[in-house]
């Protein structure tokens, strides 16, 4: 995967994982049947406290992903999920 790709890859998972913690998406997607796609499949129903906590817990996953995958490209498919 070229850098750009990588870069706007987590851009974008990082822009969503904002607007649920930050601009209103978790209370947009409080117990609706996608906030379980979006987090887990085992619950399907999240609160909105739930879906900050999870997209909080994602973000910072995002973000060690992306500086890992910054300094060793040939991890850039096992640590973002797209090769």
């Amino acid at each position: 995967m070229s850098l750009t790709l990588w870069t706007v890859v987590h851009a974008a998972q990082a822009l969503l994982w904002l607007w649920i913690l930050r601009w209103g998406g978790a209370a947009y997607l409080e117990g609706t049947l996608l906030s379980g796609f979006l987090v887990s499949t085992f619950a399907p129903r999240w609160s909105a406290e739930g879906l900050r906590m999870a997209a909080l817990i994602l973000l910072v996953f995002c973000a060690v992903s992306f500086v890992v995958g910054l300094f060793v490209p040939s991890l850039r498919c096992w640590v973002g999920g797209a090769c």
